[in-house]
This record gives C-alpha cells, structure tokens and sequence, in this order.
C-alpha cells in the first residue's frame, strides 16, 4: 500500500465549510494528479475532520478517507470563520489536542481567525503570527505574547503557518501540495481546479522546510524550542542540554532525524526570519542582520547568500513587498 501523509482539519462552532470542504477536494485532485502522472513513490493525501464534543470530550475523528489506518498527523489546519470568533470554552477544549499534535511533529497551519486555536496554546508566545486585520488588534489585546504582524498575508515559521485572508486557504493548501508532493504535482492540481499558482520566479527561493514527523521526540523538542526564539544565542551545549542528551548523541540523532548538522540548523532559521523583515520591512542589512542573531553583519551577508543565492539587498530588490505588483482589483 502506498505511503499516506495525514492531513487534518478541525471542526469548530462557525468554521468556514466552505474552507473545510475545499480543502478536502482540493487534497483530493491532488491524489487523482498523483495517480494520472504515475508518480506511485510519492506520498498519497488522507484527509481527516476532527471535532470537540458538546460536553467538551477530546477531540475525535469525524470524517476519515483513510479510515483503516492509525492517526498521526502531518499537518492540523485550523479553518477561518465567517460569523464569529471563537468561544474560550471552545479555545480551551482544541488545545490539548493542538499541542500534543504538535509535540508529536505535526505542522500546524491557521487561516484567518484560526490562529486564536493556536495563539490559546501558548506554543505562539514569543513569536509572529498573522491574522486577517479585522481581528489583529483583538488577538493582541487576547494574546499579548503574539507578537502580531497583520501586514503579511502568510507567515510560515517553520513548525507552524499562519494566514490574514479568508479566502487564503486554497494558496495555503497549494502550497501543502508543493511542500509534501513537490511543484509539477501542485501546478498540475492548480491547473485542473483553474486557480492561479505563483509562478516559481515570483517565489522567493529561500524556503525552509524543517523534518518535523522524524519521530524522534527529543531533537523535535530542540526544534521547536528553536524556531520559537529563533536560534539566537544558542550554543551545541544548550541544545543538547534541552534535549536531555549527551553532546556526541545529540549531534548523532540531530542529524539523522533533520537532515542538517545542528549549526546549519540554526542558520536556516534565522536566514527565514532575514528574508521575512526583507520582505516587509524597511530596516537596514545590518539592523536585520543585528536582529537575527548575527553580531557581525558581513558574516550574516555570507550565510545569507549561502542558503538563498542572493544578497541581501538583491533579495530585497526581487522579493520585497514594494517589488511586488499591486493585486488587481
């Protein structure tokens, strides 16, 4: 049986079905191109709907195309809401399952005031989030901790994406598609539903998607600790340290579970919140580069250019937000 990738979306009082439903055909067509491109090594979506009961039981599966299977999701969405926002009872009964979710390596993604899930958490304190701008002022009134960034229309932050628009998520599950099952098979999903998807030279090229579902739960634990203060000032020994293992064990198993030696770790994220502030932000090379971590800004210039291909003002140049063309109306 071929390998499946564990899609959830959760069900709440007033959540856009419109988003839940779209989102379940859209990882649909995207199994159907899968099957008409031959690409069988690649993995197969499941989709599952997950919901709280009235009486504020766990949270459970109500909506299964994979039914025989056990559960371990890759990635959770949170869908937008087009009546109201939602309930501290309801914040509260999703939580759990939100962060064991994550604990477990899933990447949790939010649309519009889908982030008040995860903002209620707390696996948001300390880090950005965006919202749709009507609900900006409330998440950081409700949630002084998010450091709220309502200009940007999505912000993936590694371990977990946040989105403004409500219509955002159809882009957000395109990129889903691209993220798990590569771009040829998103451009064709995109071209059978006839929505646009952003051509790669319109994309900035400095995409950092870290191994989350590895399973090993003490490097997981390092990685988020890590994109949560954004590897500033961190050392092999405090990692090590936080994972609860040896110096030597913890390089060992990092590797292995990640990809990437822990120092090139460190660097793609802070490259990742470089190339967000050159994005949408007016500060200088070097403030960013102050910002990220980097006490020396030629040596951040060097990395940067290392992991993107670009300098920094070049990619500020291309990808910054006054570069963009203006959406139509």
């Amino acid at each position: 049986m071929a390998q499946t990738l564990e899609i959830g979306l959760l069900l709440y009082s007033g959540a856009q079905l419109a988003a839940v439903h779209g989102l379940t055909d859209l990882f649909a067509v995207a199994n159907r191109m899968r099957e008409d491109m031959g690409a069988s090594e690649l993995p197969q979506l499941r989709v599952t709907h997950w919901s709280s009961g009235s009486e504020g039981q766990a949270v459970l599966p109500v909506f299964d195309t994979h039914p025989a299977l056990p559960h371990r999701p890759t990635v959770i969405i949170v869908p937008p809401s087009l009546t109201q926002m939602p309930s501290a009872a309801e914040l509260e009964q999703f939580s759990i399952g939100l962060r064991q979710w994550h604990n477990d390596g899933a990447l949790l993604v939010s649309v519009c005031v889908g982030v008040f899930f995860i903002a209620a958490t707390g696996l948001l304190d300390g880090r950005s989030a965006t919202t749709h701008w009507n609900f900006a002022q409330t998440l950081a009134e409700h949630f002084p901790k998010v450091r709220v960034e309502a200009n940007l229309p999505i912000l993936d932050d590694g371990d977990i994406i946040t989105s403004a628009g409500l219509m955002v998520w159809c882009d957000l599950g395109l990129k889903l598609v691209e993220r798990y099952l590569g771009p040829s098979l998103a451009a064709e999903t995109a071209r059978f539903l006839e929505v646009e998807l952003a051509c790669p030279e319109q994309l900035p090229n400095n995409s950092f998607t870290p191994k989350l579902n590895h399973g090993d739960e003490a490097v997981l634990k390092v990685q988020h600790w890590l994109q949560s203060t954004g590897a500033r000032d961190v050392s092999l020994t405090a990692m090590a340290s936080h994972a609860g293992l040896e110096e030597r064990t913890f390089l060992r198993r990092f590797r292995s579970a990640t990809g990437l030696k822990p120092t090139e770790y460190c660097q793609q994220v802070r490259v990742g919140k470089a190339c967000r502030m050159l994005e949408f932000t007016n500060r200088t090379i070097d403030q960013i580069a102050w910002g990220v971590g980097y006490q020396d800004p030629g040596a951040f210039r060097k990395v940067f250019l290392k992991f993107t291909g670009l300098a920094p003002s070049d990619y500020r140049r291309r990808f910054g937000a006054a570069a963009r063309p203006a959406a139509s109306a």
